[in-house]
């Protein structure tokens, strides 16, 4: 955890450029996602409706959290799916909290991702997956966290 605290829209435009600045070659992704898969979902999470998996995905935008995120993950640019421990998923959610100090705006991913980690708490044998799309496109190499993904933002 860390004593910074991001209290402005520009303080949280820093804190993205300066996390983005630390990964050589980062591309900031389509879109992206941390969800919940596993026990006690659908037999087959690229048939299960993506609101199951995400319970927020992110198209287009909402970069900061983007970055924390891959900056967790290892995370360069294009398309990827990562499993998180409970270790990995705590750095993403320490990493984002101190934009939570800029009331001007919601912060819909930390919460979701605090809602995963209390849905993870739940659900023995569950897995925290993050999903980075390079692009739109469908890829014959997807697998079905990122065919989810994309099924969702097409929708």
């Amino acid at each position: 955890m860390t004593d910074e605290r991001w209290t402005t829209p520009e303080d949280l435009a820093a804190a993205r450029a300066r996390l983005e600045a630390a990964i050589d070659g980062y591309e900031r992704p389509a879109a992206y996602a941390l969800g919940l898969a596993g026990r006690e979902r659908a037999a087959t999470e690229d048939r299960a409706p993506a609101e199951d998996v995400f319970p927020r995905i992110n198209s287009g935008g909402n970069f900061l959290p983007a970055v924390v995120l891959a900056t967790v993950c290892g995370h360069v640019r294009g398309t990827a799916t990562y499993v998180l421990d409970q270790q990995r998923l705590q750095q993403a959610i320490d990493l984002l909290a101190p934009a939570e100090a800029c009331t001007d705006l919601d912060h819909p991913n930390l919460a979701a991702w605090r809602q995963v980690r209390a849905e993870l708490a739940d659900r023995p044998g569950a897995q925290v997956v993050a999903v980075f799309l390079g692009d739109l496109e469908p890829s014959p190499t997807d697998g079905p966290y990122e065919r989810l993904l994309r099924s969702a933002v097409r929708s």
